[in-house]
């Protein structure tokens, strides 16, 4: 017995897909613009800008988890995930704003602590929010191939909002001869734009009946130790994490090396948009080859495209043609494509695996632990990060008010800074590929393995006898 193939409306794959509008976004104009808007704009010491990233995915560790336990235990009329995306578009909006207000206090340890209760707000509404996002993706459809279908949908909503996180803000900002001013209008403007459309993911996605079933008695160790038993799980955490922080770090570094390295300051939103548009444009190729192959060929693909780019990263040079860094920066766009369209296909599939063993649903819980585990690693790698750009001398632009109008004027950065610049960029980004790649190759859960896990699943929740053989070899193989 195989259950049927389930095929989504259009109207259902896109009213997911605009969910990740916040995603995406968020998570760009944070990578690309916070931490500079820290240094040269709150002006708090590049120290005290990573320590607030870091006490962040500290807090994030400790509440992420129970945050998912508690979503896959909510039972209303309306489902276990919708309340919460329902209840998260007005934190949204607050949340972002205060995120980027720029605090013009006279202490910086008192500026610190500002930006420090702002960043928690955003992090409890952000994870707390997107654990359910992600957790629906596993419930909408239980297709090997359709949840390939969904992730190039929500990706594709989520790299054009990232794409416009990448190209507006600093525009909106420049609008602005205050730079106080143009980070509050684009706080605000970038609020509304993650927040609205939930109101269409609510009326779009359906929750499935099915796995509505009153939850087990709580069990700590259940919850959070058993899911690093999970063999499947485990290589899918690290692919997701290698590749993922190195994403984080050349998003939180490459504003800094196209703006003080290469001379292009003005262009720094531009580079990031051409990468952006050519992930857009890589998302059908993979999809396709996901479905010839599998989702971790088209997963090590990725990987070998932007590995080489970042290895050719080090011929860039001041005065390049603008051709040579805008093929780069479409290359690096083509292989994070691959990495991202496929680790989110990946993902659905890892709750199927789960409840093999527990017979329960547990995407939330999932969901939870990979985002407070990418966060604390991903925060980790941003505080050496900015350790390291202080630590090399960066001196932040000076700021100059006049008539209650403040500009920044930039300053010259020293050899040695450059040179550290250039070998963070190109060198961190290409050991953590190598590492991704690692449990990549050995990663067991094949399109077959996926078929045969399906309907044995499917005849467990029919309540027909399964086949004990088969379920013998499936545990041992994807759970260890």
């Amino acid at each position: 017995m195989t259950e049927k193939p389930e095929r989504l409306t259009w109207w259902t794959k896109i009213g997911y897909g605009l969910g990740d509008i916040y995603g995406g976004g968020a998570g760009v104009v944070i990578s690309f613009y916070y931490l500079i808007f820290l240094t040269d704009v709150v002006r708090i010491s590049p120290a005290l800008a990573g320590t607030v990233i870091l006490v962040n995915k500290i807090y994030d560790s400790i509440t992420d988890p129970f945050e998912g336990l508690i979503a896959d235990r909510t039972r209303t009329p309306l489902g276990r995930r919708r309340p919460y995306l329902l209840a998260g578009i007005p934190l949204i909006f607050l949340s972002f704003f205060a995120l980027f207000y720029p605090f013009r206090i006279e202490a910086e340890i008192t500026r610190f602590a500002a930006v420090l209760v702002s960043y928690l707000f955003y992090s409890t509404v952000v994870s707390i929010v997107m654990l359910n996002y992600n957790a629906l993706h596993s419930e909408i459809t239980l297709d090997y191939h359709e949840r390939s279908s969904l992730s190039s949908i929500r990706i594709f909503f989520s790299t054009l909002s990232s794409i416009v996180a990448a190209l507006l803000p600093l525009e909106i900002v420049k609008l602005f001869p205050d730079v106080h001013t143009g980070y509050i209008v684009m706080g605000l403007a970038f609020g509304a734009f993650f927040a609205l459309p939930f109101l269409f993911t609510v009326a779009a996605v359906k929750e499935r009946p099915e796995f509505q079933r009153p939850p087990e008695s709580f069990n700590w160790r259940r919850a959070f130790i058993e899911p690093f038993r999970n063999r499947t799980f485990v290589y899918t955490l690290a692919m997701y994490l290698f590749a993922f922080v190195a994403i984080d770090t050349v998003s939180t570094i490459v504003a800094y090396f196209v703006k003080y390295y290469l001379q292009r300051g003005g262009e720094v939103s531009f580079v990031n948009g051409a990468l952006l548009i050519a992930q857009v444009v890589s998302l059908p190729f993979f999809v396709w080859l996901s479905k010839r192959t599998s989702k971790v060929r088209g997963y090590m693909l990725g990987l070998a495209i932007w590995a080489v780019a970042m290895l050719f990263s080090f011929l860039l040079a001041p005065g390049n043609l603008s051709f040579l860094v805008y093929a780069f920066a479409a290359v690096v766009g083509i292989g994070t494509g691959g990495i991202v369209v496929m680790i989110y296909a990946i993902f659905p599939d890892i709750p199927d695996v789960d409840e093999l063993r527990s017979g329960e649903r547990r995407e939330a819980m999932y969901s939870a632990l990979v985002t407070f585990i990418r966060k604390f690693s991903s925060a980790l790698a941003i505080f050496a990060v900015s350790n390291v750009i202080g630590w090399a001398g960066y001196v932040p632009p000076a700021q100059e008010t006049v008539n209650g109008v403040t500009r920044l004027i930039e300053q010259p950065q020293s050899e040695t800074f450059l040179l550290a610049l250039r070998l963070v960029f190109m060198l961190l980004p290409v050991v953590l590929l190598a590492f991704a790649l690692a449990f990549a190759l050995r990663f067991p859960l094949t399109p077959e393995l996926h078929r045969r896990l399906t309907a044995l699943l499917a005849r467990q929740r029919a309540g027909q006898p399964a086949d004990e053989g088969e379920k013998r070899e499936l545990t041992r193989i994807l759970l260890g």
